[in-house]
């Protein structure tokens, strides 16, 4: 498996020496070593080999050894006998030498849409787009490198520029473009430098120095390594190594030194950290983009590093050359090819073939072509070289073969590199590897960045969570092995027995070894090598076999020391943290956007249960912004998020469960066990009051109250729960008061009198009257006392179970209680207003209740009657006289009780007692109460028989003429208002005169215009200064 399909062979039996190779559309152009030209057609299927179209023989009269076609031109540039000769297409006349390109080596070609500014030559940013700026022209530059300098060829739209020139002090073997200004060339395999070509300087380019030379290399290896090659090698020793070059973008170009390869930018340093390190130096390198091909020698890769060859001990080297591809992006080999891909061997003892990319790197849609010749002279004049054709496969299938494999950050630095039009739906291809990169982090424990990844995707919660253990994850958890498909990946395919290894012909790498951990890049390096420089492929991506080799040396010195092992990290409770992290995240912002649609967790318990969702539905809810998904969708995930926040902290945090169980949308059912399990019932009575189950936490209370010994502990837990609970669940109140009502009534009643909430009061009161007519009662005074209840039925009520529970009481022969209810129904009807007395009156028994009935009367207005209670059933003379005290009012319908009260004492009706009985109240009521009596009316209710000594104090109180004394005393005080008035008109009538000839009787001098000051009672008038001396002097003249 790999980037490319196995190579086929487009021309074949060619019998000429193919020395160079270019690509134009479906012609391929293949120069010879004899100046002859042959032009083939090639399709895109590989059951179809090219067909030549024509042949130029004597193109030149030597070898073509470097061949390029020039659009802008529609000419074929050819490079031979040290000249460049443009070839006009398709005549091929007549040739036009390059005049001042004489000495050449090669040349690179470069074409790029560049924008200029309106009136000027120079390009404001050449090679890039000017952003709708100035006039876009399509430029094409020829560099021809020739002894000690550059020839830059330039047409612009086609129109032939000024040439240029550009001294060196090295002569250029091979170069490329990295950009419009920049040329990178090479001058030795190890010596390369930049060019500019608008400030005309030169830089060598730095490179890091390896520490050591490989092992691995061609010089190091040991000789069973080098047997067997043979005539590849001697002819390849005397052939004189070229530098290598290739550019990979449009600011960067990869060089070969040695065995390594450098990526380095236009300042002439390396550019990444990372270097390629082969297992020796290369014959040829090439850029198929975004993809590194490179030609190693025969026996220089093992055959570990190949799959489907087996390797019959770890130094079995491949025999034959081989073709290694890599990826430009992140430099790591992607496919690892024998040449030619025939059926060989591991014991083959030399190369069969020489291999050489004759082509420089053709263009993003071309194939890349390869030539192969036989290394025997005689094989190679009857069978001919041949041409093979590497075709990339189709960019979705590459990146899902990389996905297939678990190559995360390659598919994704893939797709990052096309373009939006060669993939079906970029950014969904992206969104989803980088969900399944997330998953692999997640997988080796970088628990961080996986969560981090799943928040920027917006990743569904239940997805997140599927991938921890059940007591996490609940009934949504998956096993390892599904987490790929369930985020969208490949499912794992069915482990198959492993065949017998068998001598077959090896052509692709890919696929992970089993071991292997998927989408850990393969390794081509050869087993035991020495250390290379820090930071190349080779130092991160070692081979088994290094590892085992490395393992051995680290054991002796492992023996003479005691080193102690760290301790093992406990990712199990980091990556409970880091979901609790991710949890904590989404949480207020779902939040959020339930609140848009009027969604709080308050409503939590009127949504469905997420146990009435299958897993799949839950799985399968959609990876979107939250602002996104429906109604429905938020609910689901709210309690998703909230179940799991849940269990994460129950694990790691069992203390901070408070909040989370009094507010949120955590699934009780998935949490009440693990709960109980652990012992934590006051946190499981806050998640059954959070989501509105009550029932199930009052039976809790219930089952707990049973530990207690205390009737105060036993009870209190659930009195306080009830009292929380408002008049939507006033049946559960009922139905859960019930055995609180049987322990103990007074701690039950306080259920009934919390002001946290208000129940509807006659339900309440019919369900305590239910119970005991007394705690009714009891209730009912609680509103009337600290409520202020004011309604007439609540204060009938209150006086109908008073009456009733006296009736009861005198029933039963309970004397204390019977007294203690009916002074409770006395008192009530005489200090309240709110009743309606008339009602309770007609409740009353007829021959009982007398003293409630006289109060009774007296609120209805009939004092007579009443008063008719107290002395004629009652008795009671005191109480009758202290009604009348209350009920007296001056000047008011009830200004003549007392004389009422005497009347029924001296005019006693049919159920009266005896007169003589009703005579001395009646003497003591005359005695004490004479000024509140009208004394005529008074007397003639007096019977004739009573003697004036036994009225004495009443005739003497009537006798001292009141009205007399009143009318003198009105007199009086008319008398003195009259004179005070008289003196006061006297006084204001006074009037003091200032005239120019008045004088001060103190200083003598004339008052004039000054302050004055008048003395009484006289009416002296002085200066205001001369007041105090005059006074003082009329006080002395009066005394």
């Amino acid at each position: 498996m790999g980037p490319f399909v196995p190579p086929d062979v487009v021309v074949d039996g060619f019998k000429e020496r193919p020395e160079s190779l270019t690509v134009q559309g479906d012609r391929l152009y293949i120069g010879t070593s004899t100046g002859n030209l042959h032009v083939y057609t090639f399709g895109d299927t590989p059951d179809r080999a090219a067909e030549l179209l024509e042949t130029r023989k004597a193109l030149c009269r030597k070898s073509i050894e470097q061949l390029a076609y020039i659009k802008d031109v529609n000419s074929l540039a050819v490079l031979s006998e040290a000249q460049v000769t443009l070839f006009p297409y398709p005549t091929y006349s007549p040739p036009a030498p390059l005049v001042k390109t004489k000495g050449a080596l090669c040349f690179a070609l470069h074409t790029a849409v560049e924008y200029l500014t309106p009136g000027t030559t120079v390009p404001s940013t050449p090679g890039t787009p000017g952003k709708g700026k100035g006039v876009p022209a399509v430029v094409t530059r020829l560099a021809v490198g020739c002894r000690r300098k550059i020839v830059l060829y330039s047409w612009r739209d086609g129109e032939p520029q000024d040439v240029q020139e550009f001294t060196l002090a090295h002569s250029p073997r091979a170069m490329v473009f990295i950009d419009s200004e920049f040329v990178c060339w090479g001058h030795t395999p190890t010596d390369y430098a930049l060019t500019s070509l608008i400030t005309s300087s030169t830089v060598d380019v730095s490179t890091p120095i390896p520490a050591t030379s490989s092992s691995g290399s061609i010089g190091t290896m040991g000789m069973g390594a080098l047997s067997g090659l043979g005539g590849y090698m001697t002819l390849g020793l005397g052939a004189k190594a070229k530098p290598c070059v290739v550019s990979l973008s449009e600011s960067e170009a990869l060089i070969a030194k040695d065995n390594n390869g450098f990526v380095v930018g236009s300042d002439g340093k390396t550019s990444r950290n990372e270097n390629i390190d082969w297992p020796a130096p290369p014959d040829e390198i090439a850029l198929v983009k975004p993809y590194v091909f490179a030609v190693l020698p025969p026996g220089s890769v093992p055959t570990s590093q190949v799959d489907g060859l087996p390797a019959a001990s770890p130094s079995t080297f491949i025999a034959s050359p081989v073709v290694e591809i890599r990826s430009s992006i992140s430099l790591a080999p992607v496919q690892t090819i024998p040449f030619p891909p025939a059926p060989l061997t591991v014991h083959a003892t030399a190369a069969t073939h020489t291999v050489r990319l004759l082509t420089p790197s053709p263009s993003d849609k071309s194939p890349l072509f390869v030539v192969s010749t036989p290394t025997d002279r005689t094989a190679a004049s009857n069978a001919g070289s041949a041409v093979w054709r590497f075709r990339m496969k189709p960019w979705n299938q590459q990146i899902d073969e990389l996905v297939e494999v678990g190559s995360y950050t390659e598919a994704l630095a893939l797709l990052d590199s096309l373009d939006a039009a060669l993939v079906s739906d970029k950014e969904g291809r992206q969104r989803q590897i980088r969900a399944l990169q997330a998953v692999d982090d997640f997988r080796n424990a970088k628990y961080d960045d996986a969560i981090n990844a799943f928040l920027e995707l917006n990743i569904n919660p239940a997805k997140v969570v599927a991938l921890y253990p059940e007591n996490i994850s609940g009934r949504v958890a998956v096993p390892p092995e599904d987490w790929i498909p369930l985020f969208g990946g490949p499912k794992p395919k069915a482990t198959e027995a492993v065949p017998a290894p068998v001598a077959q012909p090896a052509l692709t790498v890919g696929s992970p070894k089993a071991g292997e951990r998927p989408g850990t890049p393969k390794s081509v390096e050869s087993p035991p090598r020495a250390p290379t420089p820090q930071g190349s492929i080779r130092g991160v991506l070692k081979t088994g076999l290094e590892s085992i080799v490395g393992a051995a040396k680290d054991d002796d010195a492992a023996s003479i020391r005691s080193v102690r092992r760290p301790p093992k990290p406990d990712n199990f409770h980091r990556s409970i943290e880091v979901l609790m992290r991710y949890l904590s995240d989404r949480r207020p912002k779902i939040a959020g956007a339930l609140a848009q649609f009027n969604i709080t967790s308050a409503q939590s318990h009127e949504m469905p249960i997420l146990s009435a969702t299958s897993k799949e539905d839950l799985l399968n809810l959609p990876n979107a912004p939250l602002s996104a998904l429906t109604p429905e969708e938020l609910v689901r995930f709210a309690q998703i998020v909230d179940t799991a926040l849940f269990k994460s902290y129950l694990l790691v945090r069992p203390g901070l469960l408070g909040p989370l169980c009094r507010v949120g949308w955590c699934e009780v059912s998935e949490v009440e066990e693990l709960l109980r399990e652990r012992e934590k019932y006051q946190e499981m009575i806050y998640l059954y009051n959070g989501r509105k189950m009550h029932g199930k936490a009052l039976s809790l209370l219930r089952q707990l109250s049973e530990k207690e010994t205390d009737i105060h502990d036993k009870l209190m837990p659930t009195v306080s729960y009830l009292q929380r609970l408002g008049p939507e669940h006033l049946d559960q109140i009922f139905e859960h008061s019930r055995w609180v009502f049987d322990q103990d009534r007074d701690i039950g009643f306080e259920i009934f009198t919390s002001e946290e909430v208000e129940l509807p009061k006659e339900r309440v009161a019919d369900f305590l009257e239910h119970i005991d007519p007394a705690i009714c009662a009891r209730y009912i005074e609680y509103l009337i006392s600290e409520r202020g209840e004011t309604s007439q039925e609540f204060h009938d009520r209150l006086a109908e179970l008073y009456l009733r529970m006296t009736v009861a009481a005198k029933k039963k022969g309970d004397d204390d209680s019977r007294k203690m209810h009916y002074e409770k129904l006395l008192h009530f009807v005489d200090t309240t207003q709110h009743y309606s007395a008339d009602r309770l009156f007609g409740l009353l028994p007829p021959e009982d209740f007398f003293e409630a009935k006289a109060i009774l009367l007296g609120r209805l207005g009939r004092h007579d009657s009443a008063l008719e209670v107290y002395v004629y059933r009652l008795q009671d003379y005191l109480k009758a006289e202290e009604y009348c005290k209350r009920v007296y009012q001056p000047n008011s319908p009830t200004a003549n009780i007392f004389l009422t009260l005497l009347r029924i004492y001296l005019l006693p009706g049919p159920s009266a007692p005896p007169a003589a009985q009703l005579l001395p109240p009646a003497l003591e009521l005359i005695s004490r109460h004479s000024p509140r009596l009208d004394p005529v009316a008074t007397l003639q209710l007096l019977p004739p028989l009573v003697t004036a000594q036994d009225v004495r104090a009443f005739l003497l109180e009537s006798l001292r003429a009141p009205v007399f004394d009143t009318r003198v005393v009105r007199s009086v005080y008319k008398a003195r208002e009259e004179q005070v008035a008289r003196r006061l008109m006297v006084l204001q009538s006074k009037r003091v005169r200032i005239t120019d000839s008045r004088i001060c009787p103190q200083c003598h001098k004339r008052l004039g215009g000054s302050v004055i000051a008048v003395h009484v009672p006289h009416g002296e008038v002085t200066h205001y200064q001369c007041r105090e001396a005059f006074a003082r002097k009329l006080k002395e003249g009066r005394a």
